[in-house]
């Protein structure tokens, strides 16, 4: 009875979600203590206390036709005018409300703006390693997905096989920085040479090519390190936003679409996007929750990056010092590790033996890598790192090849 659209699609359920299954069954056997699941991304640190007390606020005190009813298709007028003042002070930006479109999470965010620009037969160009529920995301409204292959030497986008990748047919680009799988930010640098190559493509072939700009990690940002803020480079990107990961709030599904006014067509992007938000089914995000974000926004509420930043560092150290190899990772909370034998699917099989669950790269176009999910709990960490010592003596690893030669990925 399922649609041929939906039969691949089922074939090939996400290996994220199937790896996630897999923990709780080997839980109900062995204990959760021991077992080492780092397989989604799944924040293990609370949502900031004011939110809560915020949807405490929000139901007392603000009306309840107002707190549960419908509102327009982009979400409410002063919520949107809260995030586009926030944005304006933290990156010296120039939005308004009109910028400002509510979703049901980022990745409802991304179905929009697809739905809202995608023809049939278009092109959608990713950089890899990249979150694979792209292609499906771009399957949805007839498009096709073209790859980058990945840099694996610092995993900032090739450049040279981006412009040669980019047709008249190319309609958007999408970039994730801070990065899934990797944690790398795209540098100043790369994102200038970037909207470069768009512009440059732009005038060639004659049409206007969108830069999606996916951003649910955009807060978690470690050592000081600066994530650019896109719009500033390209003037027609799209940000996809999330509160999943800066609020600890992936279950709640509350993001925005920034629209700019420099955007092509602006205007009529903006209210096609309203319609889409409409027609996908999801009408407009849920107004519980963005009356709590509004209060969280004109408080600055962001997550305490301490506890990702310490599993960070445990990690990173523990695997580099047994011999694994890996670069360290910027932002986001993922530890993206060269496997040491080619077949990356055998390694994350043989670590499963140790309770060890990590995803394979070739679920994000990058096979010979896995990644590490490190928002869990401090203590698995270290409760793993036994399991982790068996598994790098199962391939003659030693603390030979430690951080400074792991660097080079």
């Amino acid at each position: 009875m399922i649609s041929e659209k939906m039969r691949p699609l089922v074939e090939n359920n996400s290996v994220i979600r199937v790896m996630f299954e897999e923990g709780k069954r080997l839980a109900s056997i062995y204990g959760a203590e021991n077992v080492y699941d780092f397989s989604l991304g799944n924040p293990s640190v609370p949502a900031p206390e004011q939110v809560n007390q915020a949807i405490l606020d929000t139901l007392a005190q603000e009306d309840s036709m107002f707190v549960h009813g419908y509102m327009s298709n982009s979400g409410y007028e002063d919520v949107r005018a809260a995030i586009a003042e926030s944005l304006n002070k933290r990156f010296g930006t120039g939005f308004h409300q009109g910028n400002i479109l509510m979703t049901v999470g980022a990745a409802s965010g991304l179905n929009v703006i697809l739905k809202t620009l995608l023809n049939p037969e278009d092109e959608v160009i990713v950089f890899a390693p990249y979150f694979l529920e792209y292609k499906n995301y771009v399957r949805n409204y007839d498009g096709r997905l073209l790859e980058v292959a990945p840099n694996t030497a610092d995993f900032q986008p090739d450049l040279e096989e981006f412009e040669k990748k980019i047709t008249a047919r190319t309609k958007a680009v999408i970039i994730n920085t801070p990065n899934n799988p990797t944690g790398v930010v795209y540098s100043a640098k790369t994102l200038t040479a970037m909207a470069d190559v768009l512009r440059k493509k732009q005038q060639e072939f004659g049409v206007q090519i969108a830069l999606i700009s996916d951003e649910p990690y955009r807060e978690l940002a470690y050592d000081g390190v600066e994530v650019p803020f896109v719009t500033k480079f390209y003037d027609n990107t799209v940000v996809c936003y999330s509160y999943s990961k800066s609020l600890s709030l992936p279950g709640e599904r509350i993001g925005y679409l920034v629209i700019p006014d420099a955007f092509a067509d602006s205007q009529e992007v903006f209210s096609a996007a309203s319609i889409a938000n409409r027609v996908l089914g999801s009408v407009n995000a849920p107004s519980l929750m963005q009356r709590v974000i509004k209060r969280c926004v004109e408080q600055d509420v962001t997550v305490d990056l301490e506890a990702y930043d310490r599993n960070r560092n445990r990690l990173y150290q523990g695997l580099t010092d047994l011999g694994f190899s890996c670069i360290r990772p910027q932002g986001a909370f993922y530890l993206f590790v060269k496997s040491p034998v080619a077949d990356e699917k055998a390694f994350c099989a043989q670590a499963q033996k140790y309770n060890l669950l990590l995803v394979p790269g070739s679920s994000f176009a990058c096979p010979g890598y896995v990644r590490i999910a490190y928002c869990v709990s401090y203590e698995q960490i270290v409760r793993s790192m036994p399991a982790f010592k068996k598994l790098a003596a199962d391939y003659g690893l030693t603390a030979d090849c430690g951080p400074d030669e792991a660097r080079k990925g």
